[in-house]
């Protein structure tokens, strides 16, 4: 079923942090990138331009292993979706697919209770 990719890359795109994981076809974690991990702290991990650097690392090291086409999974509502599958293509991965599988709450949390008066 997967024979077409090489591998895949995972992308946890939180509003505070951006963490990509290289996988295999079999799913065994080859590499992984955080935005802390390249050098961000604070309220700059949080920014495209540090999702863009965890992307462009993540694929660079793709390239390393021998993977060359991937299926990119991103997960979150963090910034920079768009700008991580663009540095990932432009680093020479070939991107076979992209799939959003950021979950979406249903009924949202429970309301607070009225005050009495």
């Amino acid at each position: 079923m997967w024979s077409n990719y090489s591998g895949f890359i995972y992308v946890k795109n939180t509003r505070n942090n951006t963490i990509a994981t290289l996988t295999d076809i079999d799913g065994f974690t080859k590499y992984w990138m955080s935005a802390g991990r390249v050098g961000f702290r604070g309220s700059r991990k949080s920014t495209k331009y540090a999702a863009e650097l965890v992307a462009e690392k993540c694929a660079g090291k793709a390239i390393e292993f021998g993977i060359y086409s991937v299926c990119v999974n991103l997960k979150g509502i963090g910034y920079g979706k768009q700008t991580i599958i663009k540095s990932i293509y432009r680093a020479g991965i070939n991107i076979k697919r992209i799939e959003d599988n950021t979950p979406v709450p249903f009924n949202g949390c429970r309301l607070a209770k009225k005050p009495r008066l």
